[in-house]
Order: structure tokens, then C-alpha cells, then sequence
């Protein structure tokens, strides 16, 4: 069985000596109050809570899956999992970073980001429960009406209920401008709403007592496309005026999805029959409205892959120095053995150093951007706000795209350090394979981020956003250019700025002339551009632990391998996708579709 220790040193690391969160923290009217200690105590229990109650139901309830009972059209999940919620509830963790107006405790938005990267960690399947549930809270804080946030968000802050987007339907997935489900105006204000939806995660279960649905739907009035489409909260339970729940509403699981991972997750397929919900937003405006919500699950996909990242991480870690295969090339390691341990041997060391990379370089880019959205939110300063919201915009794309794909990359290496063992359900490195390729599909495929970050963050605002990061970039290199020690990391990340400029350039012209040529660099661009941004913060990493690597500590040591192992043998990749992005569109577009 798998285990987990939750990473708090290398948290705290980012935290305090990477970002200097406390202090910018202190500097926001909202967070006078947070100190260093703080952050670490609430680190410490959120790792606990996450190592204890929840990573010991991981592999169990990905044997056991989910349960739809056809007669009642309720769902059943894994054995443990209803309690482990419960405890969560009652931790009030549902509640840490939520508006104080509504019960929340108000705490930051880059812890928030710290307990859920501790909890894909323990059991992905389960977070998904209550991580779309803060999403539901977000997008009815920031749009929904007086009346809809006094009767929804206090539930949902606590946890007593929990919520869900519902967007995808059998014929429409990201494209959502062809959805069909309908909602007609009621004498009352309401609105009744009919159709069917696909691939709902957390749909349906018996971990709370209510689940509140955001759905999207058609007017009799709306517009074709996208301009036509409203949001509405739909809770399966009515909720009567005193916040109790009520009578059942029309909103059913009709059937589960039968997955390769994440089957600790009910992914339901919705029918709505003449389902009563109220309006969130303004009429033919709900794509806006649920947008909130969208790069929110944005975020906490590209936080999923990073808690699998680095789960399998230390697994393969504690197998590759137990288990014993061959000699090293380079003569015995161990020679009071029958064999060294295969963690002396370079590809083993190869893959670990990859993931452990992808970790470490995920964590530091997750948490300087919940800490971007902690001040855009709590900021007294126009200027900071803009210009944090800004970044959050540009790296969001990068955070969904790049940090599941190097999840991929990376559990897909640690299951092979296993060897055979790792196709073995009870070792769980099948497992977090399984769960990790999702990752790349749900909340706009991959593909779909490349184009939002190309063709809308960069070229959409002819680079305004992207300089801004590429400002962070170069007063950095200025700051270490005349420091010997540091130009191994300044140098080459230099010049990958200097190339992504070229690059952003070229395509943009060329875009000028063929819409396509967007298409068809787009995934290769966005993959240079989180390298960027992967080797920015691995540079500011390598300076702290240049600083404090004599000090006796052997994690600043360890940081520092790690930073030239990335340097030397991940960030070399980009030359092949420069040149690829460069190719053009016309090695794709050239050969007549009758060929295929």
C-alpha cells in the first residue's frame, strides 16, 4: 500500500524563503494578522488530517468505485468516505479560505492551496468532492444575488452541502455555445429546466446532505452560440427559508460513468425534468458568470497533478532503495549484497530527479500564483491588483496544461521504477497513472489551454501580459548577472526568455496571415512557456540554496541537485519544441482529410 508524508519543509521553504508570504501576507488589510507561525501551524494539521484520514481510503476506494442505486438515483461512494468528509467538515477546513461574512475563516488563499495539494496528494478522488464545492462557493460569491448567497454560501462554506458545475452535455464538450438544455420562465421568478448533461463529477453522493448545481442552460430568447447561454444554481434539495432542506428537486444521476481512474469520484450523467432553479447573473451572461468558477478548477487541476506528482515521487523514492536488482556499471555499491539497490543505477536516478523536479518547480509556481490571487483579492492597491490578476490570467493556462502534463510524465515514471510491481494495483502506482491522464482532459483539454494562452493571453493583448512575467524574468537576471556562482541558472534562463520573445513574435506575425498557424504551435508554445516559468523560479531557488547550502542543512543540498538536474536535463527540451512551434502549420494541414 502506498504511503504519504505530506512535504512541510519544502512548503515551508516557498513560503518563507521563496515568496516571502508572511510579509506580503501582513501588508493586505484582510491578513494583518498572519504570521509565519500561523501559516506553519495550519500546514501541520492540514498535512495530518491528509496523511491520516484521507490517503488510507485512496487505494480502497479506487477498488470499490461508486454505487448508483436505478430505483432512487442515489449514489453510494467507497466505504470511509462519507466519515472522512465529515471529519473534514468538522476540522473546518471546508471554511478556511471563505468570506468571514458567511462563517469562513478568512485565512489565505495560498493555504487553501497548500491543504489541497496535501489532499490529491492522499486521495484525488475524494478531494474532487469538496475541491468543486469551493468552486461553487467562488462563483456565487463574486455573482450570485443577495438572496443566493444568504441561502447558499453559509452551507457552502461550512461543508454541509457541497456543489458542482454542470456544463457538458452528450454532444457538446468544450465548445459550449451548442449546449441545449432549456430553462423557461416561471410566474414566480423561477425557472424550470430540461435537458441532459455528461461527465459530472461529484454529481451525486451521500457524503452532505444537499448538492448545489450550477448548470447552464438556454432561454426561450437566447441567442445562438455562446452569447446565449445563462447560469442557474439548481440544488437537488430544495432549501427552505430556514436553511433546512426541503422537498427533492428534478435533478437526477441517471447513470455513472465507467472510468479508467478517479473511481472514488462519482462522474455522473445529470437528466434534468423540470428542475426548479433561480437565475445567477444576468440573463445570456452565465458564461461569464461560471468562467469564475471554470479557472478556479483550472487551478485545481494543475494542483491535482501536482499532489500526484509528488505522492509518487516519494514512493518510487522509498522503492528504489529498497529493491535490489544488478550491479551498478560502475562496479558493486553495496557489495556485502547480492545486489545494489536500484536507485545507483542512472535511469532510475533519471526518473526520480524528473519527478521530484516537476514537484518541487509545480509547488513554487502554484503558490507564488495563490498568492498572486490572495493579492489581487485583498490589495488597497489598484495598481498591485491589476497587475496580480494579470499574472494569474497569463499562468493559469500554464498551471492546467504544463503541470498535468509533467504529472503524466512524471507518475508514468515513478510506476516504471517499479518495474513490474508498479502494474500492480496494491503497490498504487497504477493507480495515480490512471488518475493523472484525466488531469490533461477534464476542465478544457490541454489543447484548449495552449490556444487560451497563445492566442488570447498573448497575441489577444499583444503581449502585455506576457512582458509583465518577463519583467519578474529579467530584473532577476539583473539582479545575478555578475554573480559567477549563478550563472549556470541565469544564463540559460536568459536565454529562453530572449527565444520566447522571437517565438511570440514570429508566430504573431504569422498568425497575421493564417489564423491556423496558432493551432498549430500552440501546444508547443505553451510548453516552452511553462519551462520559462518552471526555470524562473528553479533559478530563485538554486540563489536561496546557494546561500544556505554551508550552513549544515542537507535540504538546501538536495535543492540545489535538483535545480541543475533541471537545468541540465529537462529545461534542453524547449530547443525541439522551438523548432517544432517554428515547423508551422502546414506539415498538419497539407495532406487532404480523405487520406486520414
Amino acid at each position: 500500500m502506498p504511503t504519504y508524508h505530506p512535504p512541510l519543509r519544502d512548503m515551508q521553504f516557498v513560503l518563507h524563503e521563496l515568496l516571502q508570504a508572511p510579509a506580503l501576507l501582513s501588508s493586505l488589510p484582510k491578513h494583518q494578522d498572519i504570521d509565519a507561525d500561523t501559516l506553519d501551524a495550519v500546514l501541520e494539521q492540514a498535512g495530518k488530517f491528509a496523511a491520516e484520514v484521507v490517503a488510507p481510503l485512496n487505494l480502497s476506494g479506487d477498488a470499490e468505485g461508486c454505487t448508483l442505486d436505478k430505483a432512487s438515483h442515489e449514489v453510494t461512494a467507497p466505504q470511509g468516505f462519507k466519515e472522512a468528509y465529515a471529519a473534514y467538515v468538522e476540522g473546518g477546513w471546508a471554511s478556511l479560505s471563505c468570506d468571514p461574512a458567511y462563517g469562513g475563516q478568512g485565512l489565505p488563499i495560498v493555504l487553501n492551496q497548500c491543504l489541497y495539494e496535501m489532499l490529491n496528494s492522499a486521495n484525488q478522488a475524494w478531494t474532487m468532492y469538496p475541491g468543486l464545492s469551493h468552486g461553487a462557493y467562488e462563483c456565487l460569491h463574486a455573482h450570485g444575488t443577495p438572496e443566493q448567497q444568504a441561502m447558499y454560501l453559509p452551507k457552502l462554506t461550512s461543508g454541509e452541502w457541497t456543489g458542482t458545475m454542470c456544463l457538458t452535455e452528450p454532444h457538446c464538450g468544450t465548445d459550449l455555445g451548442l449546449l441545449r438544455t432549456k430553462a423557461e420562465p416561471q410566474a414566480d421568478g423561477s425557472y424550470k429546466l430540461t435537458g441532459q448533461k455528461i461527465f459530472i463529477s461529484a454529481g451525486e453522493h451521500d457524503l452532505a446532505a444537499n448538492i448545489i448545481h450550477l448548470v447552464l442552460a438556454r432561454l426561450p430568447d437566447a441567442p445562438v452560440g455562446s452569447k446565449g447561454i445563462s447560469l442557474f444554481v439548481v440544488p437537488k434539495y430544495h432549501a427552505n427559508a430556514d436553511g433546512s432542506v426541503g422537498e427533492r428537486n428534478g435533478i437526477f444521476c441517471s447513470a455513472l460513468e465507467h472510468k479508467m481512474g478517479i473511481h472514488g469520484n462519482a462522474t455522473c450523467q445529470i437528466v434534468l425534468d423540470g428542475a426548479v432553479g433561480s437565475l445567477v447573473g444576468q440573463p445570456h451572461k452565465g458564461l461569464a458568470a461560471m468562467f469564475v468558477m471554470m479557472n478556479a478548477a483550472r487551478l485545481g487541476v494543475g494542483n491535482q497533478s501536482l499532489g500526484l506528482t509528488e505522492v509518487a515521487y516519494q514512493n518510487a523514492v522509498a522503492y528504489a532503495k529498497d529493491r535490489r536488482q544488478m550491479r551498478s556499471l560502475s562496479g558493486p555499491k553495496q557489495p556485502d549484497q547480492p545486489a545494489d539497490t536500484i536507485i545507483v543505477h542512472p535511469d532510475v536516478r533519471k526518473m526520480l530527479l524528473t519527478a521530484r523536479a516537476y514537484a518541487e518547480g509545480g509547488r513554487a509556481l502554484a503558490m507564488f500564483t495563490a498568492l498572486k490571487i490572495d493579492e489581487e483579492l485583498s490589495s488597497d492597491d489598484e495598481d498591485a491588483r491589476q497587475e496580480a490578476a494579470d499574472l494569474v490570467a497569463l499562468l493559469t493556462p500554464i498551471i492546467k496544461a504544463f503541470m498535468t502534463d509533467n504529472g503524466w510524465i512524471a507518475t508514468s515514471h515513478c510506476m516504471q521504477v517499479f518495474g513490474g510491481h508498479g502494474y500492480i494495483h496494491e503497490w498504487g502506482m497504477e493507480q495515480l497513472v490512471r488518475d493523472a491522464r484525466i488531469n490533461m482532459i477534464y476542465e478544457g483539454t490541454n489543447t484548449v489551454q495552449s490556444l487560451d494562452l497563445l492566442g488570447r493571453k498573448v497575441l489577444g493583448d499583444n503581449g502585455k501580459k506576457l512582458k509583465k512575467f518577463g519583467r519578474l524574468v529579467q530584473e532577476f537576471v539583473e539582479e545575478e548577472g555578475t554573480n559567477e556562482a549563478m550563472q549556470e541558472f541565469v544564463n540559460p534562463l536568459a536565454d529562453l526568455g530572449d527565444k520566447l520573445s522571437k517565438l511570440t513574435m514570429e508566430l504573431g506575425m504569422k498568425a497575421m496571415g493564417n489564423a491556423d498557424e496558432v493551432g498549430g504551435a500552440a501546444v508547443d508554445y505553451l510548453r516552452v512557456a511553462g519551462h520559462l516559468v518552471y526555470a524562473y523560479f528553479w533559478a530563485r531557488m538554486a540563489r536561496i540554496a546557494l546561500e544556505k547550502q554551508n550552513g549544515g542543512d542537507p535540504f538546501y543540498t538536495a535543492k540545489l541537485h535538483t535545480a541543475r538536474f533541471y537545468f541540465a536535463k529537462l529545461l534542453p527540451e524547449t530547443a525541439s519544441l522551438i523548432r517544432t512551434a517554428r515547423a508551422g502549420v502546414a506539415p498538419l494541414m497539407a495532406m487532404d482529410e480523405a487520406l486520414f
